[in-house]
């Protein structure tokens, strides 16, 4: 028998506790492998341990029985042959014949002599196997007399049980001479069939492993057979995100995955449908408000010199307008310049959206770019500007001032005065500030703000302007790689904040660079892909 340390065994279960609660057990191909594993090792470990119980009883009993008939052969045969009150020696020399028989076992003889004294006859010598080898309840057994009856035919009967001694397992036996005399015990050692048993176990074992392994691999082969058209699907979804509409998927067999690959086919078929309508869709409305746009600067263009014209008349001192006809007149050329900005906006919403808007850079001097914007519109008074000259930036002027003029116009127009323009330098970043000191944006409105033609006409006057303005300066913002955000002060009145790169041109040549990287990139992955699908 192999005894079992228990510090030894806390050990191992927790370091196995330890690597099992590192296991993240989120791969479906480790899953399978850990289930097909459970079921073999429990399947072999429950045939081997039945397989081994058979033929350890069915070795144990056959040995077993061969002893004890043999013994009991030789008590009838020899030990019956002693007269009743044997000598010691008669006792020694009756063990040593009958422990030489085919099974090779040890024999103990007691009995009484004639004086009445318990003498005793060992096989094994007088330091052999001896009486105190024997379990008590053996004993008690053997010498408890039964009673004789119709179906007991004999007050003594054999009785056996099995020990282990220093790892070493034993099989004793004892009974008493049918019609008197000595009492026979019988130790018979079972230390080769142990050794046969054991042998079957480390069989039975290397089998359970060699199941443990196939099943492994098994187990291996049936997940990338399963796993591998999940892995394409996989591949084509990442491709389907990625903007890659073409993608479809090799459909082979009728399976429930072979059903899977064709569902996907027909969605990312009719995913591709519908974006080419959408897109088609965009483009020709895209395409309309450009040929509108375009359209209308002809008669725009009459139009406003017409207007003013009679802009002139208007401010003329001869008076050449009727009164009575002023008004409208006014309200014509007012009319015609909200229309004509409107026209140019559309323009450029309309390149921003087509991809053709294009920067023009230069490097300006901040504070001279700003001043310019608002001395050209006359703000001078409206506006108070803290900036310091000599912050130098490499950007589009013009859509700078498209940005400005927006920001500030807008300011003046919703907010309160004064409107203060402030510029900071943050790392590689340039922050222009417009603050007004109205009653700030509602919290509803603030996420608003930059969309087209939103107007926020509950909170504030109604405005005059296209509503385009603020996501023209967005566009323009973002086209230089920058941003606008809109807040509330908590002072009071709202402050737009713009975001520019300090040299433009650097962040360009960085953008066209992972442009080409990322074409070279969707190549690669289109050939892999390829080979996958």
């Amino acid at each position: 028998m192999t005894r079992h340390h228990p510090g030894g065994t806390r050990g191992w279960a927790a370091a196995r506790k330890k690597v099992l609660s590192g296991l993240r057990f989120t791969s479906l191909r480790l899953r399978l492998v850990v289930v097909f594993g459970l079921v073999a090792l429990t399947a072999a470990v429950s045939a081997s341990a039945i397989a081994y119980w058979l033929n350890r009883e069915a070795v144990l009993t056959r040995t077993q029985d061969a002893v004890l008939r043999d013994f009991e052969q030789e008590m009838q045969n020899r030990a019956g042959a002693l007269p009743e009150r044997p000598t010691q020696d008669e006792l020694q020399h009756t063990a040593g014949q009958m422990a030489g028989s085919g099974q090779r076992f040890t024999v103990l003889l007691v009995a009484e002599d004639a004086g009445g004294r318990t003498v005793y006859g060992s096989s094994g010598g007088l330091n052999g196997f001896s009486l105190r080898d024997v379990p008590r309840s053996l004993r008690k057994a053997v010498d408890k007399r039964q009673k004789v009856t119709s179906s007991n035919e004999h007050a003594y009967h054999l009785y056996w049980q099995r020990i282990v001694e220093d790892d070493t397992p034993y099989l004793v036996a004892g009974t008493r001479v049918i019609g008197g005399g000595p009492t026979g015990y019988m130790l018979k050692s079972l230390e080769p069939e142990a050794k046969d048993l054991n042998s079957l176990a480390w069989s039975l074992g290397i089998a359970t492993g060699l199941a443990l392994i196939g099943s492994a691999l098994l187990a291996q082969a049936a997940a990338t057979t399963v796993l591998k058209p999940v892995h394409r699907l996989g591949v084509a979804a990442r491709r389907l995100g990625e903007g890659r509409l073409d993608t479809r998927l090799r459909v082979s067999g009728t399976d429930e995955l072979a059903d899977l690959s064709r569902t996907f086919n027909k969605a990312a078929e009719a995913l591709e449908k519908r974006v080419a309508d959408m897109a088609a869709r965009d483009e020709a409305s895209r395409r309309f408000v450009a040929d509108m746009s375009h359209e209308l600067r002809t008669p725009l263009t009459a139009i406003t010199a017409v207007t003013e014209v009679l802009e002139e008349e208007l401010d003329s001192e001869s008076g050449g307008i009727d009164p009575m006809i002023e008004p409208a007149v006014r309200l014509v050329v007012s009319e015609t310049r909200r229309l004509n900005d409107l026209v140019e906006n559309l323009m450029e919403v309309t390149r921003f959206d087509a991809g053709t808007a294009r920067l023009v850079l230069d490097d300006v001097d901040i504070a001279d770019q700003i001043t310019a914007c608002i001395d050209a519109r006359a703000w001078l008074d409206a506006v108070e500007l803290d900036a310091e000259r000599g912050i130098h930036a490499r950007i589009d002027p013009r859509r700078l001032d498209v940005v400005l003029a927006n920001l500030i116009g807008n300011a003046l127009k919703h907010g309160g005065s004064p409107v203060r323009v402030s510029v900071r330098e943050e790392d590689s970043e340039l922050v222009i500030q417009v603050r007004d000191h109205g009653p700030g944006i509602p919290e509803d409105v603030l996420p608003h703000v930059f969309d087209r033609f939103y107007k926020a006409s509950a909170s504030r006057p109604r405005s005059e302007g296209s509503g385009l303005g603020l996501s023209i300066a967005l566009e323009n913002a973002h086209i230089h790689g920058g941003g606008i955000t809109a807040a509330n002060c908590p002072e009071g009145g709202a402050v737009f904040t713009l975001r520019l790169p300090r040299d433009v041109s650097a962040l360009t040549e960085q953008a066209e660079g992972a442009g080409k990287d990322r074409a070279g990139d969707d190549r690669t992955k289109d050939e892999g892909a390829k080979g996958d699908a």
